[in-house]
């Protein structure tokens, strides 16, 4: 017997759901993977299940899949009939197994070629980046099967190297950061080797005609060679030869429109390549340059005087001996020399005491007095690098990428290094990655990206609807802001619920705050909630 009155939680998942059905997530992946009419829960809803425990920040990760669901209005979130019991780990699995046979970074190539389209997502920047995702398992060599992703040792962005991995590699467009290529690679992926074939598989793939913005790791005379016929813009390895002298150029800088900058643009044909190289100074990174260097400068004084004080008590058996581990010494020190350097003669007598005047030495010894200086022309060659970095482009006119455009499109690269942070957040799902097979791992990343997509997509969207009414919400300090963080809206969702009494169904808990918040929401946010659709 059904009790009177149930109330489940609905907080802030109802928002989520609703982003979901916007993009249309179930119908493409029921379309693209098929349904069985003997599955109580389609590939589809599996996927929201997922997706709706991903994006629910808290400490539920995927082994206690079934149990997020418990106390939850499922019903409400994914269908009539769908309890908490049908989403078990079984079912999860074989959902799992069933996207990553479908072709994960098609699926989610097809998932993202929606969004845009549909929400008018502008295509003109794309910024590529990769991290690693450790996992906790052995997955033993000879567990993959042909061509799938290796879970190995390599690199670590997590500082986690005693742990295997796979590494995700993200293009974003630069239009609210929304991913739209991803694909899940071994563990130990060079992003050199990697980076320039990526590129030109998203322009094929995507007709991408944009600029694409990568770190360093993009920067290579050979890559320089495969990203022909491709707009690029990416940083220069300083330990490139001719970045490594442009950098201490003395030519005096031209001061950006973006505060805190300064410029100066240079020609290169750097891989036979012709290019703009743009040496940039930033004065906030200056001066956290100089203090790191200031710390450098002292240890590798510190590290000069122990090496002298090591010197300085060692016994020669003659003065070319000693003079010559003396200057071997100043040579291998880092910005400092030996100074005032002197060869000092000891006599050493076959008795005690103080020798007599006619007294022959047994034999003679030699040490080394010396001071240690700073080069100062190596020093301020260092304080001149602080702050600089190199930014390198194919566009040659000016016009078409000003350097103040150049710096803006590399600054705003950090927007798929934040969607990187936030995959890795404590609070979600896939922090530590536990699942059984590779393949799973690998769809796994498929649902994290699709997190991501979600995510981000909806921060856009509430941003331009409180832009178009000229609008704001609250921020955590109470204050009016016109661009909120998803996440903050998320919290201030907490503890709304769907309460059943009497056959009756209604939302409660919903103040005139969240009200107002859910007028920039879209109809499929607001049925969750039991909303009447916008007036505004």
């Amino acid at each position: 017997m059904e009790p009177a009155m149930k109330v489940e939680n609905l907080d802030h998942l109802g928002i989520v759901a609703g982003l979901i059905d916007e993009i249309g997530i179930v119908e493409l992946l029921n379309e693209r993977l098929g349904t069985d009419p003997r599955e109580k829960v389609s590939i589809g809803i599996v996927v929201k299940a997922i997706l709706l425990n991903g994006l629910g920040f808290v400490s539920a990760p995927l082994y206690l899949f079934e149990q997020f669901f418990q106390g939850k209005a499922t019903e409400q979130l994914l269908g009539e009939g769908i309890k908490a019991e049908n989403l078990n780990d079984d079912r999860l699995g074989k959902g799992l197994d069933k996207l990553y046979e479908g072709g994960l970074s098609e699926i989610f190539m097809a998932i993202s070629l929606k969004v845009v389209k549909k929400f008018g997502i502008k295509e003109e920047i794309g910024h590529l980046d990769s991290s690693s995702f450790h996992v906790d398992g052995e997955y033993k060599v000879g567990e993959e099967e042909a061509g799938m992703v290796k879970i190995t040792y390599g690199y670590s962005r997590d500082h986690r190297p005693d742990l295997k991995q796979f590494v995700m590699n993200l293009i974003c467009l630069g239009d609210g950061d929304i991913p739209v290529w991803m694909e899940i690679a071994d563990g130990n992926q060079s992003d050199k080797a990697r980076f320039a074939e990526l590129c030109q598989e998203f322009k094929k793939q995507w007709t991408f005609d944009g600029l694409l913005v990568a770190d360093g790791a993009l920067y290579s005379a050979d890559n320089l060679t495969t990203l022909m016929g491709l707009t690029w813009l990416t940083r220069v390895p300083l330990s490139i030869k001719e970045a490594s002298i442009l950098v201490n150029s003395t030519e005096r800088l031209t001061p950006s429109s973006l505060e805190g900058y300064s410029w100066n643009c240079f020609s290169s044909n750097y891989g036979e390549v012709p290019q703009r190289w743009l040496l940039v100074e930033s004065e906030k990174r200056r001066q956290s340059d100089l203090k790191q260097l200031t710390k450098k400068i002292n240890k590798y004084y510190s590290q000069a005087e122990q090496s002298l004080k090591q010197l300085s008590s060692t016994e020669f058996a003659c003065a070319t001996d000693a003079l010559n581990a003396a200057q071997k010494l100043s040579a291998q020190m880092n910005w400092h020399q030996l100074h005032e350097l002197q060869v000092v003669e000891k006599s050493h007598y076959g008795k005690p005491g103080k020798p007599a005047k006619d007294d022959i030495p047994e034999r003679l010894t030699y040490r080394v007095t010396a001071s240690i200086f700073p080069i100062e022309s190596d020093i301020e060659a260092q304080r001149l690098r602080c702050g600089r970095f190199i930014l390198a482009t194919n566009v040659l006119d000016s016009d078409q990428l000003s350097p103040d455009e150049a710096l803006r499109q590399y600054k705003a690269q950090q927007g798929v290094e934040l969607g990187f942070r936030f995959l890795k957040d404590p609070l979600f799902f896939a922090s530590s990655v536990f699942l059984k097979s590779p393949k799973r791992v690998a769809a796994l990343g498929l649902i994290m990206a699709l997190c991501l997509l979600i995510y981000n997509l909806g921060q856009r969207q509430l941003r331009l609807a409180l832009a178009q009414h000229q609008e704001t919400i609250p921020n955590q300090l109470g204050k009016p802001t016109a661009s909120p963080t998803l996440r903050w809206v998320f919290q201030c969702f907490m503890a709304v619920h769907l309460v059943l009494f009497h056959g009756v169904t209604q939302v409660v808990n919903l103040t005139d705050e969240r009200l107002h918040i859910l007028r920039f929401f879209t109809q499929s946010c607001r049925r969750y909630y039991l909303l009447p659709v916008p007036t505004c």
